[in-house]
This record gives C-alpha cells, structure tokens and sequence, in this order.
C-alpha cells in the first residue's frame, strides 16, 4: 500500500515523539539518576558501582539524542535550522557535558582519591545543566521562538541568550528537571544496592511531589498563555512552504486540540496518575512498578507537549506566519518515505537493545 504525502507526514511526526520518548527515558533517566549522587551519601565503593552502572550505558544513551537530532535534520530540515539556529548560545552547554560523560565517567576509576569528590560533583552539575537547559528550550518553543522566514526562506534571528530565560522557559526547565530526577531516584531504588535503594526511596516521594506540582502549574499557566493557531486553510498534501499560511496568537490556543477532541485531555491526566501511581508503589518498595509508573509518566509528559503544540514544530513568535508546521515545513514525499523506512526499523533495534541493557 502507497501512503500519500500526508499519511507521511503524520507518520513522521509520529516517529519523531517515539524517539522524543526514548531520550527521555534513557538520556534524561541517566542524567536525573546521577544528579542525585551527591545527596546519596553514598561511599566510594558504592560511588564506583553506580558510575561503572552509568558509563556502560551513557554511549548507547546518547545515540537516541543523535537519532532524534537526525530525524528532524532529515525529516524537518528548516525546523532543524530555525532552532538549532535560535538555540546556538544554549546548545554547548548541553552538547558538550553530554558529550564528555563517557569519558568522564571511564577516567572515574582510575582517578586519585583527592579528586573524586569534586569528579563527582562536576558529574552531577554535567546532568543537572543540561537536563535543566533542554527543558528551557522545549518552554520555548511553547513560547515561540525569535526568527522571521524571508521570501526566499531564509533564517533571521531576532533573539538573544537573554531572551531564553524568561519565567515560563524556567518553569518547563524545572519540570524536566524534577521528571527526570524522579525518574532516576526510582531507578537508583530498583538498581541500587538496599543503603542507595533507600536513600533513593527517601528522595522519590519529595521529588516525585514537586515534579506533579510544578507540572500542574505549567499546565495552570498555559491556559493563559499565547498559543498560535493556524487561520488559513491546512494543505497536507500541499508542497513544503510556510510562508503560506496566516497563524495568529492568542491566549490558550494551545488548548484548541483538547476542545476539538476531547478524548485527548487523556494524555495529561495520566501524567498525574501515573505520577500518583509511581509515588504510592514508591513507598510500598514495589520498586519496579514505581519505575515502570514514572516511565508512563515521562511518556504522556513528551505526549503532552507534542499535542498541545501539533501541528506546530517551531512557532515564531517575532513573525507569525514564518512559524513551522508538521505539514508545511516537511522533506519531500521521496525523502519522508526514505526516513520513515530507516527510522522504522532502527526504532525497535534501538528500543530492544536499550530494554536488553
């Protein structure tokens, strides 16, 4: 069976949450998990076993990341140029402590012991950061980021580094950091040793608390902020050009697709049931139900921005109309099918070997 340009389309978009999902259930896990390590009091016995668990992990993590990256590359590539573009001033400071943890994390072994503690707060602040900066770049995009398309398409930006860090961004930035520490708190007690299990068990429950609270508020805060909304008509099966199409903005338009099906209202609730499910298994030491909770969690938390934002992939907020979608800022029907036969058989190869470690 032929699928046309829009089915391609979809099915990209659909591709680009799953592997959205796998980083943040392998790199953000990893990093939440090692943030934590200077509040475990953990000795350097147990210290060397959690860091050797990591560095056999932290290369084949990162390859989700590079997956993803690639996917809006080929799959988006004015998206993949708007906010790497826009971004540029935050993009090292999450790139390269990514970057250098599998080193880091080899080189721990064989390091002086007069060094390890400052190794070890160095690793935590090379998980928090970029944990924290990813999330302020997703509230961002929910803003909407400074670029104006020129006719002949054309990427100007209009920000600066200041300009990222406004309240909003910061709350998202708190979100996903308190997600993926909860996420590696539980992790840390079904792994960990009985002592880490239940330092880690003591630290879910605050953790797990704030990331439901501040989840809350950020959905609270949407329902006033400017959302953008697409007034001309959807052309899915029309060639990619963004320029052709009127957005306008407004206050909680990105709540349209829950009123237009409201079946999908779903999707964040089940981020707080199964935050609430994660908590309770938590405390009852049912430590692999509460990792497998915290997981659905992570899951329907990436769900829940790509649909309130859909069919926005990059919203402008300096030049409305420049802003691009799923369906206007695509590859070619050649290239999207290309992708999707690709991608679709890396992402179970990818999911089956990180599910194996």
């Amino acid at each position: 069976m032929t699928l046309d340009y829009s089915i391609l389309r979809l099915a990209a978009w659909a591709l680009l949450s799953l592997f959205a999902i796998g980083v943040s259930l392998t790199v953000l896990a990893e990093l939440g998990a090692a943030s934590l390590l200077p509040t475990l009091n953990a000795n350097e016995s147990q210290r060397r076993a959690l860091t050797a668990q990591w560095a056999a992990v932290t290369a084949g993590n990162l390859a989700w990341l590079a997956a993803l990256i690639a996917l809006v590359f080929f799959g988006w590539p004015s998206v993949y140029a708007a906010v790497f573009s826009s971004f540029q001033t935050l993009l090292p400071f999450v790139l390269i402590p990514l970057a250098l943890r599998p080193f880091a994390l080899y080189v721990r072994a064989g390091l002086p012991a007069n060094w390890l503690e400052k190794w070890d707060r160095g690793l935590s602040l090379g998980a928090l950061l970029p944990t924290f900066l990813l999330g302020v770049m997703i509230g961002n995009l929910i803003k909407g980021i400074p670029f104006h398309l020129q006719s002949d398409m054309r990427i100007a930006l209009l920000g600066n580094l200041g300009g990222l860090f406004n309240p909003f961004s910061m709350l998202v930035g708190a979100v996903a950091s308190a997600a993926a520490t909860s996420l590696g708190a539980l992790q840390l007690q079904l792994h960990g040793d009985s002592e880490i299990s239940e330092r880690a068990k003591a630290l879910a429950l605050p953790l797990g608390l704030a990331f439901l609270s501040l989840f809350a508020l950020t959905g609270l805060w949407i329902t006033h902020l400017e959302g953008y909304h697409v007034t001309t008509d959807i052309a899915p099966l029309g060639p990619s050009n963004p320029l052709s199409k009127f957005v306008r903005r407004g206050d909680g338009l990105w709540l349209d697709n829950y009123e237009h099906e409201p079946s999908l209202i779903a999707i964040p609730s089940l981020v707080f049931i199964a935050g609430i499910a994660m908590l309770i298994c938590s405390r009852r030491d049912k430590a692999y139900w509460a990792s497998l909770a915290a997981a659905v969690a992570m899951a329907m938390l990436v769900l829940t921005a790509g649909v309130s934002l859909f069919p926005f992939l990059a919203p402008s907020n300096m030049s409305l109309n420049s802003s691009l979608t799923l369906w206007d800022a695509s590859a070619s029907e050649t290239g999207l099918r290309a992708l999707l036969m690709f991608d679709g058989i890396l992402f179970p190869l990818m999911a089956i070997s990180s599910r194996w470690r």
